[in-house]
């Protein structure tokens, strides 16, 4: 499979100041604004240019316990048909390969989830005041919560009660790939089929049939899971020092 060719898989991407400088064109009178991107963590250059180019932001992380965010990771891609291989053991053996060949980050599945390397470097460019870390956990755990200390954080009304019912991007494995790709992407059938639906029709004939074809996530397999531990225990002790949480339920099989 060619990933060099997913051109809808980038479109949206962002490459100089201007551009991204033009995304902020028809603001009026908000208290706050800002955007949103995994990326700006992993990639060491980012930081730095942050600090350029907007030295006075408030920085905002969540972090996710790093085997459950490379695992849900590589299912999400499994998912969307970017992921060749379905074995994870496999994909996280031909990572480092992947890695020279200069695949994305997406396909980085273990290295994303060295965080103390990575949030260090925010530390060492930035006053502690304007970030605010938060994890995974705490957000499942009380998410309104989590989203009003956000809104304290950056100065905006931390009264609001926001509807976090409804849950986003959630992980459904394919039964059959082929049907899959018939449902979620653009294609002839469903170009023919379209004029006699409605948008709105089209959406929930599209999410059933994709439900319908849908099968439970597999557990992660235990040896996978005690040998990644291993791999990220001493980055998680020094997270942990780093941030001042009690990362111990992360170190746990």
């Amino acid at each position: 499979m060619d990933f060099q060719g997913l051109q809808d898989y980038i479109k949206d991407y962002i490459m100089d100041i201007e551009t991204y400088c033009g995304l902020f064109n028809n603001l009026k009178q908000e208290i706050a604004i800002g955007e949103a991107s995994p990326w700006y963590l992993y990639i060491p250059k980012s930081c730095e240019r942050i600090q350029y180019d907007i030295p006075e932001v408030k920085l905002i992380a969540m972090l996710r316990a790093p085997v459950e965010r490379a695992y849900s990771q590589f299912l999400s891609l499994v998912q969307r048909n970017f992921e060749p291989l379905t074995d994870f053991a496999q994909a996280l053996s031909v990572e480092p390969e992947r890695i020279i060949n200069n695949w994305s980050p997406r396909w980085h599945y273990k290295s994303r989830g060295f965080y103390y390397t990575q949030l260090k470097r925010y530390f060492d460019r930035f006053d502690r005041k304007q970030m605010k870390i938060y994890l995974y956990e705490d957000f499942i755990f009380d998410s309104c919560g989590v989203v009003q200390d956000i809104f304290h954080f950056l100065g905006v009304d931390d009264t609001f009660i926001p509807n976090i019912s409804k849950k986003h991007n959630v992980t459904k494995l394919p039964r059959n790939k082929t049907l899959h790709k018939l449902f979620s992407q653009q294609n002839k059938i469903k170009s023919i089929l379209a004029p006699f639906f409605s948008p709105k029709m089209r959406q929930h004939i599209s999410s059933t049939l994709t439900d319908i074809n849908t099968k439970p996530k597999p557990e992660l397999q235990p040896e996978i899971r005690i040998k990644l531990i291993e791999e990220y225990q001493q980055d998680i002790l020094k997270l942990q020092d780093l941030i001042q949480r009690d990362l111990s339920q992360w170190l746990k099989v």
